[in-house]
């Protein structure tokens, strides 16, 4: 490429522009088109690129997700908002009739009245609670079938006598047709004093 731009300045810029012919301007014209053409391509290597994953998934191929709907993301943020806000009967309604329900010692598929119970169980003993969000994404999956919020938090929780725990949260929360049908949380306390 660089042999070509100095004979194309050897044979062209030399010459000054008023002693050009009119076939040499198109001919200019048509290499600078030519040339700006082959800088604009760009040469994508990722797509070319083997990798050998040490572990793959156990049901789908390693590069399986794609950006999700951001309506999810809405929605999943609006109940967890709700929630914080001790707004039980409003945040229940993201959810879909039943649910699955994965967490520490926990796997089960609960109707959504059993939720509201155990939110509302929640704020019986609770005074406040506070989210601070460090970050979530929306991902569906390549043939459109699951579709997923994940939500990483940190919620401080106040009780009635001002006891305060923070704890951090990981939530996969799966969508079906807007609702949350699934909620697969993962926690960690902190150390005294964080």
């Amino acid at each position: 490429m660089k042999y070509f731009g100095k004979f194309i300045s050897a044979f062209y810029l030399h010459t000054p522009i008023h002693k050009l012919k009119l076939t040499n301007m198109k001919n200019i014209f048509l290499l600078i088109c030519i040339l700006l053409y082959l800088t604009g391509c760009k040469n994508d290597k990722a797509t070319d690129t083997k990798y050998d994953y040490a572990y793959t998934p156990i049901d789908h191929e390693p590069i399986y997700w794609e950006a999700g709907d951001q309506m999810n993301l809405v929605n999943a943020l609006k109940a967890l908002k709700a929630f914080e806000t001790g707004k039980v009967d409003e945040s229940v309604t993201y959810f879909a009739d039943s649910l699955q329900f994965t967490a520490d010692n926990i796997d089960m598929k609960i109707p959504r009245d059993t939720l509201k119970f155990w939110f509302q169980e929640t704020w019986k003993n609770t005074s406040s609670i506070k989210v601070e969000m460090n970050d979530y994404e929306s991902v569906v999956s390549k043939d459109k079938k699951k579709e997923y919020v994940t939500l990483w938090f940190k919620e401080i929780v106040t009780d009635k006598s001002g006891k305060a725990d923070s704890v951090a949260y990981v939530d996969d929360i799966g969508f079906k047709n807007g609702k949350i049908i699934s909620m697969d949380e993962k926690t960690r306390h902190y150390p005294k004093g964080q």
